[in-house]
């Protein structure tokens, strides 16, 4: 089996492609590969599916093609070579083994085609992953904009590594070779002018000079009929190579001025994007000179070195291959800022640094350093310090540094314009500052890295963002080994990983825990993963002299708005892992507007992440670090999160059940939060208790630790919507912990209600005997608490049990008391169930007749747009009722019916239950494939 995306999307198979059907279903499948292994949501699958407004039922439509695809995987024995299309909750991951998809190969080729050191061996690899493409990528699909993006991106790598290719056969001196893989390319790409550029070059060395030049001057009219541009540097840079008859490789920038041909006395020669030969205003006016480098120190021929004011290159230095790639990416083109931006102590001078270090070539005239300290104790430099210093190192006289600082950076553009620099600025705070320190020249490149987005620098100048995050488990490992050696990692393995894990993927966490083992050789690995376990001590055990993550955190916390700072301080005492504008605001006892601007200011630092709309996250040294800013704050602000979750699980469940008894009264010391959020309907509501799944229960155990029992079962007991819906989703452990806390306050209220639930989980999961056991106890403890409709719901779930192990007599006695007391206390809702349940044991007993009447008395309770699964469970046993009663047409009629409520509600268990039943006296085709397409849907499901 094979995965295609490189050309028509497919699937390959040994007896042939699947039939894939639709263009919307190749965008599916598409949009699965391109995120393999992790979940893709049903909005971002709207969005590819879609070019425009998605129609009301998208959702029902990607299901559909969720569903045929996963239907034709499973023909194909998919699962034998490790493929599952897979649901989580309100999303869909496509589990493959990466040498499945040509995409994933193509990139390994490129990988090992950079390993290789020879260039022949390089060009088998670069040929054989080109060979992969059988067309444009993710042909045959629907692009919507996500996809488009994805194919571009795919091409664009594609044409990469053809340049690759060309480059390899040069250095190979197979000139012809790389010229005419090239000219097929540039007919397809005309205003591509790194292509030109490659194309020029090759054929210059296969000593078609003439063409070469045609080839420049063909693609400086297209530029300027087209785009209405002139050449950039590239294309600028081969065709002053060719005029000279130089043979070196193409550097991607300006030609330092000592390679040049020197010219006559006062005739000094430009060389930039409107050179020699090139048309346009002053093409052939002279350029004014440079200003002179400082000589800092002679080399060996008496030249001067360029400026470096860059400090050494990182030690112990590992990964971020993409991040580097991304860098070489966002230097391209004229006067780029590249913007390098992350938490603290994730790298990003040392990322600045790797690929300054590694990248001389790029910049002839050499490279300017400077130490911001935008987040540091000793304070911001003075603008004009910086200024002077780069003055300085550009050969200005002392005596001629401006004493302003406007003064200062007119000079220093002007001195730059000319030149091919990279200047560094590390650790800048604000947009403002950066904007003052940057060059004049289009061939200068500024990096700068900073803990804050700088979202104003990438508005003012195109600033180009390069986003760092934490490293992966692997590449922390391989840091570890760097400072310990790898003989110490690999005597511990398990260990060096645990520790990658406890540091969050931190360099600078790494980088202290390997200080602190390297200082203790008879220290183990295992030993310092233990103590780092403990989160209480974490902190400082990652701090070493003055560096550590608690430092570089307060550094950045301190340049924080108060309201920011307690925002960050009350989101370190959430038990959970996730954060929405809601719950933000009951912790920090604010409002959900007021939060979600200090989550924004927060993400803006880098203190929280964002990983969809509206829902963030911390890091867990952050989360740390922020517990201990406000310690005192711990039990006030779990508190109030803990009424956030029971005040909108009680939304959620009042729209997913409307007309549902409330299933507790609410704490006495209960805190209404400020907002709480609505849900538009039923599947909104579902989607947030699957969603919150998580951290509602690690709510109710922070709960129950801290002496709170009385939120931590009701935090549980308010997920029951979510427990019927799925009921052999191993909810009993968290029942049980339910359970505990309700005995543990003594109270007989909760303990019933929560037995009851229990009770009915048990049943599902085929527990029957225990079930029976607890929803009699569940029973007692209600009439003991005096709570008539809890008696009710356990008498109903009794009796189901009762019923499953035959003793229907008492099945139907406990159930028609239940149907007694919901109409006694005015509960329509728990009557409607309990008659519901009365009627198919009415019908399991053989008594059609009373059957037919317990479910039409239970139609007339519930109104249609409320009760549609239940409406459809009744209608099916009329149904059933009709046929027993000898009357087929309306039997069939009934059915027919309740199939399709259930089917529009997306109760497929009732659409099976309803379609099964007919299928005992139809045999209509059109039954047998709702059926089963029913039946597929519930097994996806479970």
């Amino acid at each position: 089996m094979e995965f295609r995306l490189l050309g028509t999307v497919s699937v390959e198979t040994l007896t042939g492609p699947l039939p894939l059907g639709p263009a919307k279903r190749r965008s599916l499948l598409a949009a699965l590969l391109l995120s393999a292994n992790t979940p893709v949501s049903i909005g971002r699958l709207t969005e590819c599916l879609w070019d425009d407004e998605p129609p009301p039922q998208a959702r029902g439509v990607i299901q559909g093609h969720v569903s045929r695809l996963r239907a034709l995987l499973a023909g194909a024995d998919a699962e034998a070579y490790g493929v599952e299309l897979a649901t989580l909750g309100d999303a869909y991951v496509l589990r493959v083994p990466e040498t499945l998809l040509d995409s994933q190969r193509f990139e390994e080729l490129l990988t090992l085609a950079r390993e290789q050191r020879g260039p022949a061996d390089a060009v088998l690899m670069l040929k054989e992953a080109l060979s992969l493409w059988q067309g444009p990528a993710l042909s045959g699909a629907f692009a919507g904009p996500p996809l488009r993006v994805a194919a571009h991106s795919l091409e664009e790598s594609r044409l990469a590594t053809v340049e690759q290719l060309s480059r390899a056969y040069g250095a190979l001196g197979e000139h012809h070779r790389s010229a005419a893989l090239l000219t097929a390319e540039t007919a397809a790409h005309p205003l591509r002018e790194s292509l030109a550029a490659e194309l020029m070059l090759a054929l210059f060395r296969a000593g078609r000079q003439s063409e070469a030049l045609d080839r420049f001057h063909r693609t400086r009219r297209l530029l300027a009929d087209e785009l209405g541009i002139d050449p950039g540097h590239e294309l600028a840079d081969a065709y002053a190579l060719i005029l000279r008859g130089a043979s070196g490789p193409l550097t991607g920038t300006v030609l330092p001025e000592a390679a040049a041909p020197q010219p006559a006395a006062g005739v000094p020669v430009r060389v930039t994007g409107d050179g020699p030969g090139a048309d346009g205003p002053g093409a052939d006016a002279p350029a004014p000179p440079r200003p002179p480098l400082p000589v800092t120190s002679p080399s060996h021929n008496g030249e001067p070195h360029p400026v470096d004011l860059l400090p050494r290159a990182p030690r112990g230095f590992h990964g971020r291959a993409a991040e580097l790639a991304a860098l070489s990416r966002s230097a391209a083109g004229e006067a780029p800022v590249c913007l390098v931006t992350g938490p603290a102590g994730v790298g990003k001078t040392a990322l600045a640094l790797q690929w300054a270090h590694r990248n001389p070539a790029l910049f002839p005239d050499g490279r300017l350093f400077a130490d911001l300290r935008g987040f540091s104790a000793a304070g911001e430099p003075a603008l004009i310090d910086v200024l002077r210093e780069f003055l300085l190192a550009l050969g200005v006289s002392p005596r001629r540094v401006p004493e302003s600082v406007p003064a200062a950076a007119a000079l220093f553009r002007s001195l730059t314009a000319r030149r091919g620099l990279l200047v560094v600025l590390d650790n800048a705070r604000d947009s403002a500052t950066v904007r003052t320190l940057l060059p004049g020249g289009a061939d200068c490149v500024t990096l700068v890295t900073s803990r804050h987005r700088l979202e104003g620098l990438i508005a003012s100048d195109a600033a180009r963002p390069v986003p760092l995050d934490t490293l992966e488990t692997d590449d922390g490992t391989a840091l570890l080994a760097g400072v310990l050696g790898e003989e110490r990692v690999l005597a511990e393995p398990a260990a060096a990983r645990r520790l990658s894990e406890l540091c969050g993927g931190l360099p600078l966490a790494l980088r202290v825990t390997a200080a602190r083992l390297a200082g203790r050789p008879r220290w183990t690995l295992a030993a310092l993963a233990g103590e780092l376990a403990d989160e209480r001590g974490r902190l400082a055990y990652l701090d070493v002299d003055d560096t550590g993550v608690a430092a570089a955190l307060r550094l950045t916390v301190q340049q924080l708005p108060p309201g920011a700072v307690h925002q960050l301080a009350r989101l370190g005492h959430h038990p959970g892992g996730h954060y929405d504008p809601y719950a933000a605001a009951a912790l920090a006892g604010t409002d959900p507007v007021t939060a979600r601007a200090a989550l924004e200011r927060l993400a803006a630092a880098h203190l929280v992440t964002e990983t969809a709309p509206g829902r963030w996250v911390l890091h867990d040294l952050v989360r740390l670090y922020a517990r201990s800013l406000d310690p005192a704050s711990a039990r006030e602000a779990l508190i109030g999160v803990l009424d956030h979750f029971i005040a909108t699980a009680l939304a959620a469940a009042g729209t997913a059940e409307p007309g549902g008894e409330p299933c507790f009264v609410l704490p006495e010391d209960y805190r209404r939060p400020s907002a709480v959020q609505d849900f538009a309907d039923r599947a909104e509501a579902m989607r947030w208790l699957a969603t919150e799944r998580e951290d509602l229960a690690l709510a109710a155990l922070a709960a129950r630790e801290a002496g709170l029992d009385d939120r931590a079962w009701r935090i549980i007991l308010l997920q029951w919507p979510q427990m019927v819906w799925r009921a052999r989703d191993s909810w009993s452990p968290l029942l049980e912990l339910a359970l505990e806390s309700a005995r543990a306050g003594k109270d007989a209220y909760a303990e019933s209600r929560v037995l009851a639930l229990l009770g009915w989980v048990l049943t599902e999961e085929g527990r029957t005997t225990e079930a029976v056991a607890l929803l009699e106890r569940s029973a007692a403890l209600a009439r003991e608490a005096g709570d008539p409709l809890g008696e009710a719901t356990a008498l109903i779930n009794l009796a189901i049990v009762q019923a499953e192990l035959g003793a229907l007599p008492t099945a139907l006695e406990n159930c028609a008391r239940a149907v007694s007391l919901a109409r006694r206390e005015g509960d329509r809702h728990t009557e409607m169930l309990a008659l519901q349940h009365l009627a198919r044991m009415h019908l399991t007993a053989r008594r059609p007749a009373e059957a037919l009447a317990c479910a039409r008395a239970g139609l007339d309770l519930g109104p249609e747009h409320e009760e549609a699964a239940r409406r459809s469970l009744l209608l099916a046993v009329c149904g059933e009722a009709r046929l027993a009663l000898g009357d087929e047409e309306d039997g069939v009629r009934l059915l027919d019916r309740a199939a399709q409520e259930a089917e529009r509600a997306g109760y497929d268990e009732g659409a099976v239950r309803a379609l099964a039943a007919l299928l005992r006296v139809s045999a209509r085709t059109g039954f047998r494939r709702r059926h089963d397409e029913a039946l597929r849907r519930l097994a996806e499901e479970s």
